[in-house]
């Protein structure tokens, strides 16, 4: 059992993010039981090192105390995601939080080319982050441009893919590994892989695996966390 100077003093954490739950959301859920396990005041240091969109599950780094000085350093690694990109149609945000805008022919998809246009993403390439994202533009975040409706040019800024692997193809569902460097963005991925392959595509499931050499296997979820605490 962790003392409450072990959380002041840091701690590095590996949370199992739960699908629909915001990476904010993980943290004040942590945070709140830290705190009330151990009476700590609002100032008690805690933060996450890279975030996880709602409808990603997986690894979230959150750093305590002295350890959220490591931050920064945590999200320079390389990163590794497992998930499935469904090909033939295209969504505004490049996954399911928005509905189907475009449906395209698949008839000329098979496993050989999606296999083999993999190698097209291998190595340093440009990306465009989607529109959908909070990146900010204007001084505003992109998502605030997409929900109005507002065309806006996003530059394509510079990414590194190491690994992209197709593990299974169920019908257009692809299932997929790949290991990539900060500030990847698989729905970008996702879509620009549709896109190469012909026939449009978005990221239907996503689950972070590692993070540097952090494993999601050692992950516990905020739930078994406070259970440790003592708390549920």
């Amino acid at each position: 059992m962790l003392s409450k100077e072990d959380f002041l003093n840091g701690q590095t954490l590996l949370i199992d993010k739960p699908l629909e739950w915001s990476s904010f959301q993980a943290v004040n859920a942590l945070k709140w039981a830290i705190r009330k396990k151990f009476d700590l005041n609002k100032k008690f240091k805690i933060g996450h090192a890279g975030t996880l969109d709602p409808l990603a599950t997986g690894l979230l780094i959150i750093c305590t105390g002295k350890h959220t000085k490591t931050i920064p350093s945590l999200q320079g690694q390389e990163k590794e995601y497992t998930g499935i990109i469904t090909l033939g149609a295209t969504t505004p945000s490049y996954d399911l939080e928005t509905a189907i805008d475009q449906t395209f022919p698949t008839d000329h998809l098979t496993d050989v080319l999606i296999h083999a246009t993999t190698h097209k993403f291998l190595g340093e390439i440009d990306q465009r982050p989607p529109i959908f994202s909070a990146l900010k533009k204007d001084g505003k975040r992109l998502y605030e441009h997409a929900r109005k409706g507002e065309t806006i040019d996003i530059p394509t800024r510079k990414i590194s893919i190491s690994e992209f692997e197709i593990t299974e193809i169920k019908d257009l569902n692809v299932h997929f590994r790949v290991r990539c460097s900060k500030g990847t963005y698989i729905r970008s991925l996702a879509f620009d892989f549709g896109e190469a392959l012909g026939c449009g595509g978005h990221l239907t499931a996503l689950r972070r695996t590692k993070i540097g050499s952090y494993n999601v296997n050692n992950a516990v979820t905020p739930k078994e966390f406070k259970e440790k605490l003592g708390l549920e």
